[in-house]
């Protein structure tokens, strides 16, 4: 079935992040995962290319183009050579951090962030997790405390992406201890901020190159200046932004598993056992025949929703549908996969058993699986009622 997302606008853009991709990422893919940790020097490569940052408005050095559909080709061309850190990092800075700011920013806040982000000399981070505080966010204890031209921040979060490299970090934390879900805002804390320190750079299965941390803060003291929205609507701004990033999230699943896949379809016709290759014994090609009727219905409805995003019509419900289905895929196709690839599989030269590791997560942030079919489900019980 022919795909008929893209025009060839948009496929010009994927020759130049195609190139960006084969000159500043793959040689050096293996070193990120060795150091557990990217160079920042592909965030200003990818910055001068125009490979991060294109939502961000010209004015603040951005590519002005919000179109949801450049992104899926950066994740795209991003899976082709297995680089699911640095798209876990990239989706991070362009599909949450920017749209928090450029959304919610003062115009001093985005002159301030905005414009380094593009350029990738900014790195910005979110701090919604906490030790007892997962999926249930309105469990956070983190706490702002206004003093004055002041706020005062306590707490600690956990399993933060690019938590080492980011420059800034957003922080969720509870201003109004007794407002229930109206009690948190959003507060940015700066590198550098006396009290802000970074605790561990976690050691995850996967994702090895993308940098996870522990974050503590210790009577940090920042500008009342740093609330980015409105007090008392933390809560509201981040749910108003989910769609996002689980579409996001989805998109990347899709392109990995789409990735996998195509290596795997190449290799079970390279690879030969019993005289013959693997792809023509029977059980082989029912394998890849499901396979690949599973990810041309899934993209079909992740296009859809591509297209919904952009014309603004995408509702929290069928980002949560795409989240977990598009993901619960990934893992999956990618099983599937590295069973085709018998003994190799299990072998971290081979890109199957990257992807392997690095996939797992997947079904887990951003909102579990669970919570995906959770909010589905409330839907559904709503409509009956």
């Amino acid at each position: 079935m022919e795909r008929t997302l893209f025009t060839s606008d948009h496929q010009a853009y994927r020759e130049l992040v195609r190139e960006f991709v084969t000159r500043e990422v793959e040689p050096k893919l293996a070193r990120w995962d060795s150091d557990r940790l990217i160079d920042r020097d592909v965030w200003l490569a990818a910055g001068k290319q125009g490979v991060i940052g294109l939502s961000v408005p010209e004015e603040f050095g951005g590519g002005g183009q919000p179109d949801y559909r450049y992104q899926v080709v950066v994740f795209e061309e991003l899976a082709r050579v297995g680089a699911a850190s640095l798209t876990s990092s990239f989706s991070l800075q362009d599909n949450i951090i920017v749209p928090y700011v450029q959304d919610l920013g003062t115009a001093e806040q985005k002159r301030r962030w905005l414009t380094g982000m593009a350029s990738g000399e900014l790195i910005g981070a979110i701090a919604m997790t906490e030790p007892g505080a997962g999926s249930d966010l309105q469990g956070v204890r983190t706490t702002a405390v206004r003093d004055g031209e002041e706020w005062v921040i306590n707490g600690q979060k956990t399993f933060i992406t690019s938590g080492i490299n980011a420059d800034f970090v957003i922080v969720v934390a509870r201003t109004d201890p007794g407002a229930g879900s109206r009690g948190f805002s959003l507060i940015v804390v700066e590198t550098g901020t006396p009290g802000f320190t970074r605790g561990r750079k976690l050691d995850k299965i996967g994702l090895h190159a993308q940098d996870t941390a522990e974050l503590y803060f210790d009577n940090v003291r920042v500008p009342a200046s740093n609330l980015l929205g409105t007090e008392g609507r933390g809560f509201a701004h981040l749910m108003e932004r989910l769609p996002l990033e689980r579409l996001s999230i989805a998109t990347g699943a899709l392109a990995s598993a789409a990735a996998v896949f195509a290596e795997t379809r190449r290799y079970c016709f390279q690879r030969r056992a019993f005289g013959q290759p693997i792809g023509d014994f029977q059980n082989t090609r029912f394998q890849l025949a499901e396979m690949s009727t599973e990810l041309d219905v899934t993209r079909a409805y992740h296009d859809a929703a591509v297209l919904a995003l952009n014309a603004g019509d995408l509702t929290a419900v069928d980002a949560a549908k795409a989240k977990w289905w598009a993901t619960e895929l990934q893992k999956r196709v990618i099983d599937r996969c590295l069973q085709l690839h018998g003994g190799y599989g299990y072998m971290v030269e081979y890109p199957v058993a990257r992807a392997y590791l690095d996939s797992r997560i997947q079904t887990i942030y951003g909102g579990t699986t669970e919570i995906m079919k959770e909010i589905i489900g409330r839907d559904l019980a709503r409509q009956e009622a």
